[in-house]
């Protein structure tokens, strides 16, 4: 049986709910529990803690919902959280060596560099973990994809928190408020884009082999340009609007277009993963046939065969006072057993 097969037979088909609402309700509880240790203990030891659980809670929260629909995926949850892990800290490292190197900051083109290596960075560790499995899945795409990007914005979000608070006087409650609007952004961004990418990339690849097509050199430029504009609009729009307006106005338009994209490749993920399933049951039933029609009674009803063929073969035993049964049906006197019965007449 190949390994396609396998897979599907193993994959659990049972819809999960309630999962990513518990993750997050059970993050902002300790979150709010840890702000509170905090500013009642005065207690600085608390800060990473605070930030971690703040930076990672809505990432968190987005794997689990796209965990909920492991019914349409064959990934599980390790190769998920691997993929949220490498995604995160390869991406991390590799942005933060190639972004000083070409990023001018004084240009105007600068986001959009930024959006170039950072969306090939967050794909990194896709690659690394997707190399050991099957990956021309596109729904399985979408939830690595989200899983490496939500990775990448959990810990972009605490180095943005730490440098805050190492580089200005701002105080804590600026630091508490700005890694929870940007925890509840990610989604929008890094965390969509990334599953965008990957999505197309699965596929457009072969089960063993990446294949880099038109189609996902497009899906680069597409997401990468979407990550541009999330930084550019708001530099764009900070001399005619108020400050604070231009990053809503500048991140709720590019993240709608983004989940407006998303959205189209999860049903075009959902309806290729019906067909590619529904031909997968066509082989397995046309191959049970064939193998019912080679051999009619099976392995076992084989083997009871030839068992009852073998012990009608073979000699059975005599039975005491019976007189075993001769070829011609015909006995000879002096072979016989006698009768006791005769004996007492004798």
């Amino acid at each position: 049986m190949s390994e396609e097969v396998l897979s599907d037979i193993g994959r659990d088909m049972r819809p999960m709910k309630g999962l990513w609402w518990r993750i997050l309700l059970i993050g902002l509880a300790f979150y709010i529990v840890g702000v509170g240790l905090m500013y009642w203990t005065g207690n600085p030891n608390l800060f990473p803690t605070v930030m971690m659980v703040g930076s990672f809670m809505v990432p968190a929260t987005y794997i689990g919902f796209f965990y909920e629909q492991r019914h349409w995926s064959s990934r599980n949850l390790p190769s998920t959280a691997l993929s949220f892990i490498y995604g995160g800290l390869l991406g991390a490292f590799a942005a933060s060596v190639l972004e000083p190197i070409f990023v001018n900051q004084n240009s105007m083109a600068s986001p959009f560099v930024v959006g170039l290596i950072e969306e090939f960075a967050k794909i990194l560790g896709v690659l690394v973990i997707a190399r050991k499995f099957r990956h021309n899945s596109e729904i399985d795409g979408l939830v690595l994809g989200a899983a490496a990007g939500m990775g990448f914005a959990a810990l972009e979000s605490m180095g943005y928190a730490f440098t805050i608070f190492l580089s200005s006087n701002a105080g804590f409650s600026y630091i508490v408020i700005l890694t929870l609007i940007r925890g509840l952004l990610s989604p929008l961004g890094h965390g969509t884009w990334t599953a965008i990418l990957v999505a197309v990339l699965f596929r457009e690849s072969k089960p063993n082999k990446f294949r880099v097509t038109g189609k996902v050199i497009g899906a680069y430029l597409l997401v990468s340009v979407l990550h541009g504009l999330w930084d550019a609009i708001p530099m764009l729009l900070s001399n005619v609007v108020t400050s604070g307006l231009d990053l809503m106005i500048g991140q709720v338009v590019v993240g709608s277009v983004g989940l407006v994209i998303l959205w189209m490749r999860w049903r075009e993920a959902k309806r290729l993963e019906n067909e590619r399933l529904a031909l997968v049951a066509e082989t397995t039933a046309a191959n049970s046939a064939l193998a019912m029609i080679a051999d009619p009674f099976g392995p076992e009803d084989a083997a009871n065969v030839d068992f009852e063929e073998d012990f009608d073969s073979q000699p059975q035993p005599a039975i005491a006072g019976q007189v075993p049964p001769t070829d011609d049906h015909h006995s000879d006197p002096s072979t016989t057993t006698p009768n006791p019965g005769d004996l007492n007449n004798n």
